[in-house]
């Protein structure tokens, strides 16, 4: 199959340009308050020392059971762990409050998969955006701990959204030729609140007012409804072809780009590639089981993201509990995944994709494995094999999304990556459990273990560097059938559906 040729889009307005730069800017910036909260964790739930004041307990150090604990506020002041009193046999509510922000995210990104594909990119990711500052805030407001879950789920609720929908819409709005770049640009929100939010957090050291400062600015976002545009691509896939022809000529005019050819290179897109029947032009999680291969790769991508999430997060939490000064701990592992966009931008550029994601894979679970032979007392050895390992998970983690939005087919693009990250947070619910389970060892054999187990489940799915973004589930079930074989363009295209023809060079 031609999945190697020239790209319509990439055609009309350029793989990237100012206009492209400038909405990655403002998404960038609008992140900035869910990836705070998928990080702030270590600083809301800490694992907190405390005094025993209990009669006849001689002010013990974390002793169990306790009444009346008196926390140490050297380091952080006031913490969910401390006004909660979440010690003991309260540590499992500790953990599920840890978990509700993915099974947030597992919700949202269900809910936002779905409205992204039937009803756009552009209100997804602005809904999402606004509501990841809204409930980061009003969680600073909680009194009970129900009240600060409710809100931690709804916060990871929005998150699922933004962590989706932006990512689909920067690479529907980049060229093929640019995903590589977008993959690593795309990560500049998390990498940059992770480093920011250690800073503002050993300024701000009691929890309520650090939700407060880290989210309610950000209500600045409802202006985003009149900067942020449509996906073309979504646009034409659902037959709204004047729409599209409109947000084009808009772009290619901001990217100094000619605009006399775009309704033509849009009627060519949707003749070759977009089914005729307007009720094949929206999919459904039902079609994410249809049919054999996009079956399979339904199967195989939520099992990886699950082991993604596990791993990441498990770590990620594991870090904020070495010894040592937290703040400068999670600093350092922050600064440690600076370079990483750039590792992965050169990945995607010149290894393939399957090798670049097992590779990650690899890297995590030997640097693991090394972890468990250090001696206990060689501190910052640990901190930098952990950090080794965070370095490998957070490389799959980027890779897998880029690697599932070049799988899966436009139609049902964000439906399968809504699926698959509803299934990764499956393994974020899990991550504090494992980390929680006591027995130092186990927990890191786990992870070890679950990376090198995701590693192989990746060798079954297809190779995606450098191809088209395919529009149809027919295109995409010819392309994977055909692959490997010895046959000819022509071939290949008499082989699909009339409504469904191969993009061919647009020159």
């Amino acid at each position: 199959m031609e999945l190697h040729g020239e790209d319509g889009i990439e055609k009309a307005i350029g793989r990237f340009g100012r206009y492209q730069a400038w909405i990655l800017f403002l998404i960038t910036l609008a992140r900035l308050p869910g990836e705070f909260q998928l990080s702030n964790v270590v600083f809301l739930l800490p694992k907190a020392d405390y005094t025993c004041l209990d009669d006849g307990v001689n002010n013990a150090t974390n002793y169990c059971p306790c009444q009346n604990p008196e926390f140490d506020t050297s380091t952080i002041v006031t913490s969910i762990t401390s006004d909660f009193q979440l010690i003991c046999n309260k540590k499992s509510w500790a953990s599920l409050s840890q978990s509700m922000l993915q099974v947030g995210v597992g919700a949202g990104s269900l809910i936002y998969g779905f409205i992204s594909d039937r009803y756009g990119r552009r209100v997804a990711v602005l809904l999402a955006l606004f509501c990841n500052a809204l409930f980061g805030a009003l969680s600073s407001l909680s009194t009970q701990l129900w009240m600060f879950m409710m809100c931690r789920f709804l916060s990871g609720f929005a998150l699922g959204g933004t962590m989706l929908c932006c990512f689909v819409m920067m690479i529907e709005l980049s060229g093929k030729s640019f995903r590589p770049y977008m993959m690593g640009l795309a990560e500049i929100a998390y990498v940059c609140g992770y480093i920011i939010l250690p800073i503002i957090a050993y300024f701000v050291r009691e929890w309520k007012q650090l939700q407060l400062v880290t989210c309610a600015p950000w209500f600045i976002v409802v202006l985003y409804y009149w900067l942020i545009p449509e996906s073309p691509r979504w646009l034409i896939t659902v037959g709204k072809k004047k729409e599209a022809v409109v947000v084009l000529t808009n772009i290619a005019k901001r990217n100094n780009r000619p605009v006399e050819n775009i309704e033509a290179i849009v009627d060519q897109i949707e003749a070759e590639s977009i089914p005729k029947d307007p009720q094949q032009r929206t999919g459904s999680y039902a079609d994410l089981f249809k049919t054999s291969k996009i079956r399979m790769y339904s199967i195989l991508t939520p099992l990886v993201w699950t082991s993604c999430t596990l791993i990441y997060t498990g770590i990620n939490q594991y870090i904020g509990r070495l010894q040592g000064n937290i703040y400068l701990n999670v600093l350092l592992s922050a600064a440690a995944l600076t370079p990483a966009p750039v590792l992965i931008v050169i990945a995607s550029l010149y290894l393939k994709r399957k090798i670049s994601v097992i590779t990650c894979f690899a890297i995590t679970g030997s640097a693991l494995l090394v972890f468990l032979i250090i001696p206990k007392n060689m501190e910052s050895t640990i901190l930098a094999f952990a950090i080794i390992g965070q370095i490998g998970g957070f490389g799959a983690f980027v890779l897998t999304y880029l690697f599932t939005s070049e799988i899966f087919p436009t139609i049902i693009r964000n439906s399968a990556m809504g699926m698959c990250s509803t299934f990764g947070r499956i393994g974020g619910f899990i991550a504090p459990f494992v980390v929680n389970i006591g027995i130092e060892w186990v927990s890191i054999l786990i992870f070890s273990s679950v990376a090198i187990c995701a590693a192989a489940l990746c060798w079954m799915l297809p190779e995606t560097n450098d191809i088209i973004l395919l529009n149809s589930i027919e295109q995409t079930e010819i392309a994977h059938s055909t692959k490997g074989k010895k046959t000819n363009k022509k071939t290949i295209s008499n082989e699909l559906p009339l409504d469904c023809k191969l993009p061919t060079s647009l020159n």
